[in-house]
């Protein structure tokens, strides 16, 4: 079993920062990509940002130059820096990581989610 543990969601001004983070323990023999989705009221799951094991970062368009994700392989961690918030940054925020276990078999998980509201 692998397990995705999120945090760091809540009530934010417009143009404030909230930094997001999702651990991910269990039966675990490595990690791959790790990254942020989010879903609005009413709308599609939608990536924000992803990061390889390597470091390379993909953003969505919306988000690109505002926030930032980041890993701690030792740790099994990723992160997600928020600035410069929006009202229609506000959505639940998801954690997925890509993981080979200790069985052999390679699983995308997802976090529970953590709600993310923009508003003054």
């Amino acid at each position: 079993q692998v397990q995705l543990v999120e945090s760091g969601g809540g009530l934010v001004q417009p143009g404030g920062s909230l930094r997001l983070s999702c651990a991910a323990s269990g039966s675990i023999d490595s990690i791959n990509t790790m990254g942020w989705y989010r879903q609005a009221p009413g709308k599609q799951r939608e990536l924000v940002a992803t990061i390889a094991v390597g470091g390379n970062t993909y953003y969505a368009r919306s988000v690109k130059g505002r926030f930032t994700i980041s890993r701690d392989n030792a740790k099994r961690m990723v992160y997600l820096q928020m600035n410069s918030l929006k009202p229609e940054d506000t959505a639940v925020y998801y954690c997925n990581v890509a993981v080979v276990e200790t069985s052999g078999r390679y699983r995308e998980v997802w976090g529970q989610g953590t709600l993310v509201t923009v508003s003054s």
